[in-house]
Order: structure tokens, then sequence, then C-alpha cells
């Protein structure tokens, strides 16, 4: 399942993005891990469009990058 999150909604989440990424910001995924959901966000668009994924569709989804 995917919805899509307020800023509100996921401003007290912690975000993570990989230690891949450039030091200058370059192009990034963040992720923040709630309660029920794993949030997703683009690194330069902070304040855009979230995605939230239930932790198995998250595992599908990191299942098929390791592919």
């Amino acid at each position: 399942m995917i919805n899509a999150r307020s800023r509100d909604e996921t401003s007290d989440l912690t975000w993570f993005k990989s230690s891949y990424s450039s030091s200058q910001g370059g192009d990034c995924v963040e992720v923040a891990a709630g309660p029920d959901r794993v949030h997703i966000r683009d690194s330069k668009s902070m304040f855009g469009p979230q995605l939230a994924l239930t932790p198995a569709s998250w595992a599908t989804f990191i299942g098929q990058l390791h592919e």
C-alpha cells in the first residue's frame, strides 16, 4: 500500500539517506521509519510529496533492488 503523506504527519520523523549519496546533496532519496509505515522523500524537495509504504511493501521493494 502506498499513501501520500503531509509534512505535518512526518515532521517528527528522523530521516536518513544512503552513505553512497554525495556530500553535495546529489540525487538522493531519504527514508524514515514510522510506527506502521516507511516514509520516502526526495532529499532535494524535503517539503514536496512523500510516499508511505507498509513494511512488507518496503521489504519487497528493497529485495528487488538486490537482485
